[in-house]
């Protein structure tokens, strides 16, 4: 008795076109620019700064 029932994952190039398509890279987020560092950097500076200007007041006195 022949069976009318074709298995799709029986045929070969299906099968590594949909290997294929499942191994293509993940594209990659772009580095992070410099630029988003610096209002970090300023903050940073600017505490500093406040410490130092409350450091010297404390001990002036």
């Amino acid at each position: 008795m022949s069976d009318d029932y074709r298995d799709p994952s029986g045929n070969t190039e299906a099968f590594r076109a949909f290997v294929r398509s499942d191994e293509a890279p993940a594209p990659t987020a772009p580095p992070a620019p410099a630029a988003n560092r610096t209002p970090l950097l300023i903050g940073g500076a600017v505490i500093a700064v406040v410490v130092i200007v409350v450091l010297v007041f404390a001990l002036t006195r």
